[in-house]
């Protein structure tokens, strides 16, 4: 859990909260006012019965009752209209609010620096994505409006009270400090307890997701007992988070039961010694009584909903701590402006994913602007490593990476990617059209622009001879595309991008040796002009590039022309004379 992503605290929680009430001011009044005026219907049928009591007591007409029942109908049929209006205008606003709080928090998930989300595992985003929105829902739909519901309508029941009879809100008093008592204890205990549920529940997803993932690794190395005991593992965790929520909920739950029964027992019995010593009116014992049934609902609901509203608070906190993720480098965002051709360098930089054991160790490396440099060596030698902390995505642990004279995790990440852009064997295809897979980098970019991306990368004929075209739908549920495909398009992107400065990490490296050959000549011509930094396995990158970089045990051994190097007979020699056998 050390990795996972921060937590928003309450006082961030309860600002955001004051924030979104701000935003709605009007939408929050209409639904406060219709529910309070629900509410206060429902309050004149308990006053008009103890009336009635009193009167029949006295010996009133038959019409009297008759009048008094229409009453009753007709501020029952008010309340229920009312009811009806009030729920549909706190329905309106909990849909604005939730729109608004995925909105941003798309946002704050694409703000995120990629080296986090790595660092954070996929589990732990997916189920803020997913179980914690789905949450935070619930709440907002829900909780939010039965919660002011019920809270007027209380505040209007003890103002009833009142004016029925000062002394008959004394029995409502006794459950007071059974029901404080109760809700500090609860309050106390519940936020971290659901916060500690919902990270457990992260583990389990991130658990699952790797197994999925690597089923068939886990299977050709015979793991599946060690699979099976991380999941188990996952799952005692999480059984446990949820049960102490449970054990929470058996406690505080009876103890609210008593405590919101206590008021009608206790009307009863004050109400009737009220009554026979002289201090109150049946009438006003009767409507006191009903009023305190009616208190039954509506704190009966405020407690339960209160539950729902630590599930959401928590939720909420884990939302918003996203936003609270601080970049990898604490410099703030420069604003000087980068020019064209700016110029890349490293600068005895330091990286490492532990503490304490570095990756890279000193590496100096200042591509020239408008050179193609190869990165070459053995496997986890530290290529790519040194690749993302040259395209952005890491910043060093000590040294620096600065285009022209500026340090690169101080630029805008909007900015950042105008100027340097990675692509790597990874690929994605978004659900959409071929044609909004490639101009996704450049939304304003017209039809000829992304022919044009295509042809680049050789992607052009195939795309063209799918069944609709470059219109055709791709990803999830359309039509499927190769992994080759897949890596063409995400370098078609990359054409369309237009950054001075390239890093490709093995870019080619599901497409065959033949067919890689020809696209990489395609790019050469296409990137003429700008500064490409290649990170690959297939010498004739190596071959064809203006400088060679051979990187060893996260340092640069030899820095060279091809021919340069082959002479030196160094290790770069040595790889040169395996590779042609």
């Amino acid at each position: 859990m050390s990795n996972a992503l921060p937590v928003a605290d309450a006082q961030q929680v309860r600002r955001y909260a004051r924030e979104l009430a701000r935003r709605h001011p009007r939408g929050l009044a209409a639904a406060l006012g219709l529910h309070a005026l629900a509410a206060a219907a429902g309050l004149v049928a308990p006053r008009l019965l103890g009336d009635l009591v009193e009167g029949i007591s006295r010996g009133v007409g038959a019409v009297t009752v008759d009048r008094v029942a229409l009453a009753i109908a007709g501020f029952v049929v008010a309340q229920s209209v009312l009811v009806r209006f009030a729920h549909l205008a706190s329905a309106r606003l909990g849909e604005r609010v939730l729109a608004e709080l995925r909105e941003e928090f798309v946002d704050r998930v694409l703000a995120l620096p990629l080296s986090t989300v790595e660092r954070a595992g996929t589990g732990d985003l997916l189920t803020r994505t997913s179980r914690d929105v789905a949450a935070l829902s619930r709440t907002v739909r829900f909780a939010a409006p039965e919660t002011l519901i019920a809270a007027v309508t209380v505040l209007l029941i003890l103002g009833a009270l009142l004016l029925t009879g000062p002394l008959l809100v004394v029995p409502c008093l006794i459950a007071v400090p059974m029901l404080v008592a109760g809700t500090r204890w609860y309050l106390r205990r519940a936020p971290a307890g659901y916060l500690r549920e919902n990270a457990a529940y992260s583990d389990i997803t991130d658990g699952i997701s790797e197994t999925v993932e690597g089923a068939r690794t886990t299977e050709a190395l015979r793991q599946q007992a060690r699979r099976r005991a991380r999941t188990d593992a996952d799952i005692r965790r999480s059984y446990a988070a949820e049960y102490y929520t449970l054990s929470l909920r058996t406690v505080f739950f009876p103890v609210a039961e008593i405590g919101y029964l206590l008021p009608v027992v206790g009307t009863l019995l004050l109400g009737g010694w009220f009554y026979l010593e002289g201090w109150a009116s049946l009438g006003q014992v009767t409507a006191a009584t009903l009023y305190a049934q009616l208190l039954v609902d509506p704190v009966d609901r405020l407690l339960s909903w209160l539950d729902e509203f630590q599930v959401g608070g928590a939720s909420l906190a884990r939302l918003l701590g996203v936003a609270a993720e601080p970049a990898d480098a604490a410099a703030p965002p420069d604003r000087r402006p980068v020019s064209d051709d700016g110029r890349l360098a490293a600068h005895d930089v330091r990286y490492a994913y532990r503490a304490g054991h570095d990756v890279l160790h000193g590496v100096t490396l200042v591509p020239r602007p408008g050179e193609k440099l190869a990165m070459v060596g053995p496997s986890g030698a530290g290529k790519s490593t040194l690749g993302r902390l040259l395209a952005g995505v890491h910043a060093p642990r000590a040294g620096a990476v600065t285009v022209d004279g500026r340090p690169l995790s101080g630029l805008p990440l909007a900015e950042l990617r105008t100027h340097v852009a990675l692509v790597s064997q990874e690929h994605h295809v978004f659900i959409g059209t071929l044609t909004d897979n490639v101009a996704m980098v450049r939304p304003d970019a017209g039809p000829a622009e992304v022919r044009a991306a295509l042809a680049a990368v050789d992607a052009l004929d195939w795309a063209e001879a799918l069944p609709d075209g470059l219109d055709t739908r791709v990803g999830a549920g359309g039509h499927p595309l190769s992994p080759a495909q897949a890596q063409q398009l995400a370098l078609a992107r990359l054409v369309l991008a237009d950054p001075h400065t390239l890093v490709l990490d093995e870019a080619t490296s599901l497409i065959d040796p033949r067919a890689a050959r020809a696209l990489e000549r395609s790019l050469a011509a296409v990137l003429q002009g700008r500064t490409v930094i290649a990170i690959a396995h297939r010498l004739f990158s190596a071959h064809d590039a203006d400088r060679v970089a051979v990187v060893e045990d996260g340092r640069i051994t030899e820095l060279g022309s091809h021919d340069e190097l082959v002479a030196a007979g160094g290790s770069y020699a040595a790889l040169w004379r395996s590779w042609h056998g």
